[in-house]
């Protein structure tokens, strides 16, 4: 039987990237000592509070249809939230409430891009985007960054990358797998860019809150922005909330509609009990998010000091969110093969760097989702791979 020509433009490089992590998975069934830090889920509870609003919105009887945007209470506390941080004037009209930010990144795609539109993505990209432009036949083009600039994008880079096709570009700040932030100087070219060239920014900030240096900035609330800008969020890093599958984006209102009317054919809403939670996650700021927010930030600089003078090993110390970037190719092996010698070997499981774009090449991705103590032990064995494979070398 045949399948659509969809199932090849959705099965890229990046569904192939999550190999070594089926791998280590199957090892750990198999009773090896294996420490994950190969996917982005924190290893912190949703915070009992926000946990018990879901609970009693099912024993209220909250099981039925929803509004397909989202529960009105819920957009306009979202639009509030927004408002307060970066003083863009938005309302419960402008947001859509979608199943976390994977969801919103592929809805907006589908209503803002058609078949053979460039999408200017920034890279080291998450894996995911290459499937998701792919499934609306858009083209991504990359946008190369220097790992010795801290994986920052340069705009004159992007800026020649514009051609008459060119419909969009994508910017995740603070970046998976970098970490890596943009500053205000940054953004307002990038600003520049877009409205010289009548292009759609998607902004995907989901990693926003876990910002450790400078300050995030929201590129809608840049002049001439908000009418071409979607900005997409979720809680799922901030409030530990990945499988709670809650996301949301914000943008013009013609916008929303579209999305309002993708949501009706293909979700038909959210649930309320998990829309409840979410208004109850950003109804304040829960000290046990803090207390997450401090210990990803410990977690960073804990990896950044073990791996600094390990023989080998570069580490790139991020700007934000909950990976590190560690630069292997002093060992002699390419990412790929550093992260296989280090499962095998070690019980240790990382992403390899190529999978996020050729600007992360020979770097592996930590994850920052196991306690101090795991990550000093998977630290030792990360540095006891390298010092293996350079005497190898040496031999």
């Amino acid at each position: 039987m045949r399948f659509s020509a969809l199932t090849q433009r959705i099965a890229g490089d990046g569904a192939a990237a999550w190999q070594i992590h089926d791998r280590a998975l199957a090892l750990r069934e198999q009773g090896r000592d294996v420490l994950l830090l190969s996917v982005g889920d924190p290893d912190f509870d949703t915070p009992s509070t926000i946990v018990e609003a879901a609970v009693n919105s099912l024993r209220a009887g909250e099981t039925h249809y929803s509004d397909t945007r989202g529960l009105h209470t819920l957009r306009s506390r979202i639009a509030d939230c927004h408002r307060q941080r970066c003083g863009q004037l938005v309302g419960a009209e402008h947001v859509t409430v979608l199943p976390g930010a994977q969801g919103a990144v592929y809805a907006v795609a589908q209503c803002l891009l058609n078949p053979g539109d460039e999408v200017i993505v920034a890279e080291p990209m998450y894996v995911t985007y290459e499937a998701v432009f792919g499934a609306c036949g858009a083209t991504v083009v990359p946008v190369a960054v220097r790992p010795e600039n801290g994986f920052r994008v340069e705009p004159a880079d992007v800026a020649r990358l514009v051609t008459p096709r060119t419909r969009a570009m994508l910017i995740n700040s603070p970046n998976n797998p970098s970490g890596a932030s943009l500053s205000l100087p940054v953004w307002q070219a990038l600003a520049q860019v877009c409205i010289e060239h009548d292009l759609w920014l998607i902004s995907d900030e989901v990693y926003s809150d876990l910002l450790y240096e400078g300050a995030h900035i929201n590129p809608a609330s840049l002049p001439g922005m908000a009418e071409r800008t979607a900005t997409i969020n979720s809680l799922s890093k901030s409030h530990a909330m990945t499988g709670w599958r809650i996301g949301w984006v914000i943008g013009p209102e013609a916008l929303a509609g579209h999305l309002a009317n993708l949501s009706l054919c293909m979700l038909f809403g959210l649930p309320d009990f998990v829309q409840r939670a979410a208004e109850v996650a950003l109804a304040c700021d829960w000290p046990e998010v803090a207390l997450m927010r401090e210990e990803y930030r410990q977690r960073r600089d804990l990896v950044c000091a073990m791996l600094d003078n390990c023989p080998g090993l570069v580490p790139v110390r991020p700007d934000g969110g909950m990976f590190v970037m560690v630069d292997v190719r002093h060992t002699g092996l390419d990412a790929q093969g550093f992260a296989e010698c280090l499962l095998e070997g070690h019980g240790v499981s990382v992403l390899a760097g190529e999978a996020f774009g050729p600007s992360a090449a020979g770097h592996i991705r930590i994850g920052l989702v196991v306690d101090q103590v795991k990550l000093a032990d998977a630290c030792r064995r990360i540095a006891l791979c390298a010092a293996g494979l350079l005497q190898e070398r040496r031999a």
